[in-house]
C-alpha cells in the first residue's frame, strides 16, 4: 500500500511519481526568496517544496568547524555554524511558507532535527515529514515521527543495511505506519557512477515499503531511470539561479531543468504503461492493416488444387492468416480467384 498523506496525496504504488522541489537552505535565511522559489517551482509542475527547518545548536555547536563550498565560481571557506544559523527557520516563517505553498497548490513539508522542530510541523499541520541522511541514526526523533501519524520519508544516505534496519524497526516499533525510504548518495553533484539505482527495487524487496529517490545528480537521466525502477518519488535540489550565494546553488535544477524533470517524469510514466502482454488498444487498427493474409500469386480456376508456389502473404491482414499456410496447401478451390485476391475460408473445399 501506498502511504497517504493528510492532504490525500499518495505515495506509493499505483500513484504518480510524487516529485518534491529541495529548496533546503537555499532561500538564504530571505524569505522573500523563499517564496520566488515556492511559485516557480509550482510553475514548473512539482508535487511539493522541501524546506529545512533545524536549530544550528542541535547538531553544530563546535564554531571551529567549517565547510568549503562552491559558490557562483568561488571556493568558499567559513564556519558551518554561521552558514546554517542564518538560514534558521523561526516558527512564523514555517507559517508564511505553509501558506505560500497552499496559495501556489504544492505541498510544503520539511526537515526537523529536533522535538520542538518536529512539533513546529507538527503545529501547521504538514502532511509529510522529512528525515535527512545525517539524522538515520537519530532513532528517537525518527521514533518520534512515527508517534506523529504523519507520512514520513527517511533517506539512506551514507547508511550501510544494518544502520537502515534500526531505522526502519524503530519507525514501525513506535507505531509508525507510513513509511517511504528514500535511495540517496550524499555526495554534491553525485557521478553517475556512484548512483546506484538498482538499489531502489532491492530496498523495496528489503522493506516492504514504497522506495523514492533523493537525486543529487546533474541532469535527469537518473531520476528518470529511478522512476522506471520503479521510484515513488524524486527529491532534487531547486535554486532560482545557480550564481546565487550558499553551498548548494550551483549542483541545484533551475526553474527550466526541474520543469524538463517533471515532464519527461510524466511522459515516462504514461510509457511505462501497464505489464499485461498482448497488443494495445492503439495497434488494434494496425493489425488488419499490416499484417498479411494468405493470397492468390497469380489468377487460378475453379477447382484448383492450391500448391505452395500458388499462396503469397500480402496486406492487409484481412484474410486467413500465413499461419494456415499448411492446411490451405492441398485444398480445392470452390470458384476462380483473381491475382492477389486474399483467401477466406469460403474460397476453399
Amino acid at each position: 500500500m501506498g502511504a497517504k498523506t493528510a492532504d490525500d496525496f499518495r505515495i506509493g504504488r499505483g500513484s504518480p511519481c510524487f516529485i518534491a522541489a529541495e529548496i533546503g537552505i537555499n532561500h538564504n535565511g530571505d524569505m522573500d526568496l523563499a517564496e520566488r522559489m515556492i511559485r516557480e517551482a509550482a510553475m514548473a509542475g512539482v508535487d511539493a517544496v522541501k524546506f529545512q527547518n533545524y536549530r544550528t545548536e542541535d547538531f553544530i555547536t563546535d564554531r571551529s568547524l567549517r565547510l568549503t563550498y562552491t559558490s557562483n565560481g568561488q571556493v568558499v571557506a567559513e564556519p558551518q555554524y554561521d552558514l546554517f544559523k542564518r538560514c534558521e527557520l523561526r516558527q512564523e516563517d514555517l507559517v508564511r511558507l505553509d501558506r505560500c505553498c497552499k496559495d501556489n497548490g504544492v505541498v510544503f513539508f520539511s526537515t526537523p532535527t529536533s522535538q520542538e522542530t518536529l512539533d513546529a510541523l507538527l503545529e501547521l499541520p504538514v502532511p509529510v515529514l522529512k528525515n535527512g541522511s545525517d539524522y538515520l541514526g537519530h532513532l528517537p526523533l525518527i521514533r518520534a515521527m512515527a508517534r506523529s501519524g504523519v507520512c514520513t520519508v527517511l533517506s539512506t544516505g551514507m547508511a550501510t543495511l544494518a544502520e537502515m534496519d534500526a531505522a526502519v524497526q524503530a519507525f514501525h516499533g513506535a507505531g509508525g505506519e507510513a513509511l517511504v525510504l528514500l535511495h540517496c548518495t550524499s555526495s554534491y553533484p553525485t557521478p553517475p557512477e556512484e548512483v546506484h539505482l538498482r538499489k531502489i527495487p532491492a530496498l523495496a524487496a528489503a522493506f516492504e515499503c514504497p522506495v523514492g529517490f533523493s537525486d543529487h545528480t546533474a541532469g535527469i537521466a537518473a531520476a528518470l531511470g529511478a522512476v522506471a525502477l520503479g521510484a515513488c518519488m524524486v527529491e532534487k535540489h531547486f535554486t532560482l539561479a545557480r550564481h546565487l550565494p550558499g553551498p548548494d546553488h550551483w549542483f541545484s535544477a533551475t526553474p527550466d531543468e526541474m520543469r524538463t524533470l517533471v515532464g519527461a517524469v510524466r511522459d515516462l510514466e504514461a510509457a511505462l504503461g501497464h505489464s499485461a502482454l498482448g497488443p494495445t488498444a492503439c495497434e488494434a487498427a494496425g493489425r488488419v492493416a499490416y499484417r498479411l493474409s494468405c493470397a492468390a500469386r497469380t489468377a487460378l480456376p475453379a477447382g484448383h488444387v492450391l500448391r505452395r508456389e500458388d499462396v503469397a502473404c500480402l496486406r492487409p491482414g484481412t484474410g486467413l492468416p500465413p499461419a494456415a499456410m499448411d492446411w490451405i496447401v492441398g485444398a480445392r478451390l470452390a470458384g476462380p480467384v483473381a491475382q492477389g485476391h486474399l483467401f477466406t475460408r469460403e474460397d476453399l473445399r
